[in-house]
């Protein structure tokens, strides 16, 4: 009886085996050409996850044949039977759900690193607002509007000349004690 046990057992597990295998190939590629946008890589890797799939998968089976306990009924034969084709399920699902969550981590991070630089170009600069170097706003918001045309008291070519501001603030660019050169 449990010469008979193992039989079915062996040809359960290697026939689940081969058809998820062949399942997860075929319906995994068309997964791993995304995520690693090469057909040949694609099917390499395909080609050697297959290979491991077999090795470990089959591997656990054999380990897990062996029954301590004689079998002396059909009714024990098939609960021993159950409970190892069903340990041999819960491995095949787990090996697949950790395969496609490496290779979803993987596509994860590759996307990320193409997407680090900027769809398109910058098309300016924000205007450095006048003052003194150092000089903060006091809130969050300048109180004053930041000219965005020439400034009063420059020339058309950036040479300083006399200020026309009221007295006691520093226009960029004029002659004055604290102002110095505007910065470029």
């Amino acid at each position: 009886m449990k010469v008979w046990m193992y039989l079915v057992y062996l040809a359960v597990s290697i026939g689940l085996t081969i058809w998820v295998a062949r399942a997860l190939s075929r319906n995994g590629l068309v997964f791993l050409e995304e995520v690693f946008a090469d057909e040949r890589l694609a099917a390499a890797v395909n080609s050697l996850l297959v290979v491991g799939f077999y090795l470990l998968n089959l591997g656990y089976v054999t380990v897990a044949m062996k029954h301590r306990d004689s079998v002396s009924s059909t009714s024990q034969a098939m609960e021993e039977l159950s409970l190892k084709i069903g340990l041999v399920l819960l491995v095949l699902g787990a090996l697949h759900f950790f395969n496609v969550f490496a290779l979803g981590r993987y596509r994860r991070n590759r996307l990320r690193q193409l997407a680090t630089h900027p769809p398109i170009a910058p098309i300016g600069r924000l205007p450095v607002p006048p003052g003194p170097y150092g000089a903060h706003p006091a809130g969050p918001y300048p109180t004053v509007p930041y000219p965005v045309g020439p400034q009063r008291g420059t020339a058309p070519h950036g040479t300083a000349q006399a200020s026309t501001a009221p007295h006691g603030t520093a226009q960029p660019g004029a002659d004055g004690p604290g102002t110095g050169s505007p910065a470029r």
